[in-house]
């Protein structure tokens, strides 16, 4: 069958969007990535400001909207679009579980869904942007310190007990976002003693013409100025972010729900990758 042939206007839109698209996908030149590195150091010095002198004064729904504004001016600078599919608006007292690739993750999410974030303690040593987050109200965790696991614990309940969404990466690092890590099962716990509700979402990101694009991975020993610095040569990142149905965490056993949210997350990523769900062996490959 034979499809039928452009006329002028629709083959002229249709050039325009390959160039446009084309466009989109050159590097940028050296200049252009140093401007865009000082815009980015006067932003994140201006949030700083607005975090030791504003924020603190706002009210807990004053600051989730100052982190949206400040999340989605970041990501504009950055060229980045952040692309939704969600099966349903998020439940009153809820958990956002998410893989992990970068840095990025944190303010993508932001961008839409403003938190409080549960990250580990290394993040706090971050230029610029550690300090950042911690004055954001960044929950920090200790690895292999009960004490801090406990006062985790305490501090998320509280908060999923006034209504506030939390957002963890419960990996504990980052992959290159082919696949999931294993999850830290320990993490759950706070959603089930608060009868929350779970929503797994899963992050990727592509280029202009919907390929798997590297450039905001934080992997291995890549250093945070060198990830920025592979953003910057980018023209456009879509941030392609996936929530299938919410899971009630009521009554699970927290490896079992661990694994379950975990199987959500690595099947959006195969659909989006075209793949079909691996099978795991039982609980043991998805946790830690």
């Amino acid at each position: 069958m034979h499809k039928p042939a452009l006329d002028g206007a629709g083959a002229s839109s249709h050039a325009n969007r390959v160039s446009h698209r084309n466009r989109l996908l050159k590097a940028n030149s050296h200049a252009q990535r140093c401007w865009l590195l000082v815009r980015l150091c006067w932003h994140l010095m201006r949030g700083l400001l607005v975090a030791w002198l504003v924020y603190p004064r706002l009210g807990e729904q004053g600051q989730r909207r100052a982190m949206r504004a400040w999340s989605r001016q970041l990501l504009a600078m950055l060229s980045v679009r952040v692309r939704i599919t969600a099966a349903a608006p998020l439940a009153p007292r809820c958990m956002l579980i998410s893989n992990h690739i970068s840095w990025l993750d944190i303010f993508v999410l932001a961008a839409r869904y403003p938190a409080i974030f549960v990250a580990k303690s290394e993040i706090r040593r971050w230029p610029l942007v550690g300090s950042l987050c911690a004055r954001a109200g960044t929950v920090f965790i200790e690895r292999g310190r009960h004490a801090s696991a406990r006062r985790t614990n305490a501090i998320l309940n509280a908060a999923i007990a006034r209504g506030a969404l939390i957002s963890i990466f419960p990996e504990g690092t980052t992959t290159d976002g082919h696949h999931v890590g294993r999850f830290h099962a320990a993490l759950f716990q706070p959603a089930i003693d608060s009868d929350a509700s779970i929503q797994p979402a899963a992050i990727r990101y592509v280029d202009a013409a919907d390929n798997y694009c590297d450039a905001p991975n934080f992997v291995g020993e890549t250093t945070f100025l060198e990830s920025l610095w592979h953003i910057t040569a980018m023209r456009r990142i879509v941030a392609e972010l996936r929530l299938p149905a919410c899971i009630p965490a009521a009554g699970h056993d927290r490896r079992v729900l661990a694994a379950e949210v975990h199987t959500a997350i690595e099947n959006c990523l195969h659909a989006a990758y075209g793949r079909a769900p691996e099978k795991a062996d039982g609980h043991r490959a998805a946790l830690r």
